[in-house]
């Protein structure tokens, strides 16, 4: 019997997520390649949780989601960013921030129609454009000053007579970039002369640091009425198995989105939509503490590697340090990082998995910092003495230099 898998989910298989965790798992590696920490989120997280459990909130919620929920998305995002939305009709909840993106393309964009992303981009991108029929453009972003950043003429170019959306990731991952005020305009204007539709993956809104500001894309002038913006409990809170996560936008757009989600998982997750709306309110004492220990995490293993002699880029925001693989004398991310699992007792992700063409990010591997201050300190430690072990083998190794 033939493939069974339609042609155009020919180029997918695992996810390098899954490939690279079960590599830790068979090598009893720490795990610094998937993206989730290794802590819970807020003690009153838990107990509403299970206040909520006990309290008989067991069945399906409504379609949209708790509208409770709902009311506490409306007030942060108002707060935070001023962007208001109607709680009745401008907010779905979903499951997770991936069914939000996947949904959105599905609903919005028409086959055979095209939809521009950043690359690297997160994987699921791909597979969500494949799953609605539609037609991948990418937009490289690039090492400028170690800041990945994009050309705003290549992003202009990559605009056919089919781009229906662009799907923006800020804070980006795997970059740690995120988008500036000017950048946002960059594509904001770029939406507005083509009458695109913005799908925003911002679920890393929270997770910025060094006085970084993160601005939503929503927020920019023409850009309310044309994008959806999508955030997650599970990065705001520590909570990624919850998969409680929402999209925001204008009315008719949210009704089309919730016209696939009702299809997809319908409704789930009632005792912890319950849960995120009792602490959302309450979310700025966790979030600080949150984002001083990561920036801390990510200090200590980015200090401790560049100190080793690894080169890495700038990260402002997310959970991801991005270093060159050629620093420690390899061509290939991907082959360092099958021996990072190995010599080093140390997994990572290489980033290649996250381009189209996975030349193009070859040289490239990412390491995950939401971890234990004892976790990331062995893993520098670790990855430092694996880079210092390729420094002295280079340096026994070479050649004597010939006499005149």
């Amino acid at each position: 019997m033939s493939d069974p898998l339609v042609p155009r989910f020919a180029g997918f298989g695992s996810t390098i997520f899954t490939e690279m965790t079960l590599l830790a798992h068979r090598t009893g590696a720490l795990n610094l390649g998937q993206g989730f920490p290794d802590t819970d989120g807020p003690p009153e997280l838990l107990a509403a949780a299970a206040d909520a459990v006990r309290a008989g909130h067991n069945q399906y919620p409504p379609l949209p989601g708790v509208p409770a929920l709902h009311t506490a998305i409306a007030e942060q995002r108002s707060a935070d960013y001023g962007t208001p939305y109607d709680p009745d009709t401008e907010i779905l909840v979903t499951a997770g921030a991936t069914e939000a993106i996947a949904a959105a393309i599905a609903a919005l964009v028409p086959p055979g129609d095209e939809v521009v992303v950043f690359e690297p981009f997160y994987d699921s991108y791909g597979a969500a454009i494949a799953l609605a029929d539609a037609h991948r453009r990418t937009v490289r972003l690039r090492p400028v000053h170690d800041r990945f950043t994009f050309d705003p003429d290549e992003l202009a170019a990559a605009i056919t007579p089919r781009t229906r959306a662009i799907l923006v990731n800020t804070p980006h991952n795997p970059t740690g970039t995120v988008f500036t005020a000017d950048e946002l305009a960059q594509i904001a204007a770029i939406c507005v002369r083509h009458n695109l539709i913005a799908i925003a993956d911002e679920v890393y809104e929270h997770l910025v640091f060094d006085g970084v500001r993160h601005v939503p894309l929503a927020s920019l002038p023409g850009m309310a009425d044309r994008t959806l913006t999508i955030s997650s409990a599970g990065k705001t809170f520590n909570a990624t198995g919850w998969k409680v996560g929402w999209v925001c936008g204008p009315s008719r757009m949210i009704a089309a989105v919730r016209t696939v989600k009702q299809y997809l998982t319908f409704a789930g997750g009632t005792p912890f939509q319950h849960a995120v709306a009792a602490v959302l309110p309450d979310r700025h004492a966790w979030l600080d503490d949150l984002r001083a220990r990561l920036c801390l995490a990510r200090d200590t293993l980015r200090d401790a590697l560049s100190a080793a002699g690894w080169h890495c880029f700038s990260c402002q925001g997310t959970y991801f340090l991005q270093a060159d693989a050629r620093s420690v004398g390899y061509r290939d991310g991907t082959g360092l990082c099958q021996d990072l699992a190995v010599q080093a007792g140390v997994v990572a992700i290489p980033s290649a998995a996250f381009y189209a063409d996975p030349e193009a990010g070859r040289e490239l591997v990412r390491f995950a910092f939401c971890k234990t201050p004892a976790v990331i300190s062995t893993a520098a430690s670790r990855l430092a003495a694996f880079a210092a072990d390729r420094q002295e083998g280079a340096s026994r190794w070479r050649p004597a230099r010939r006499s005149a």
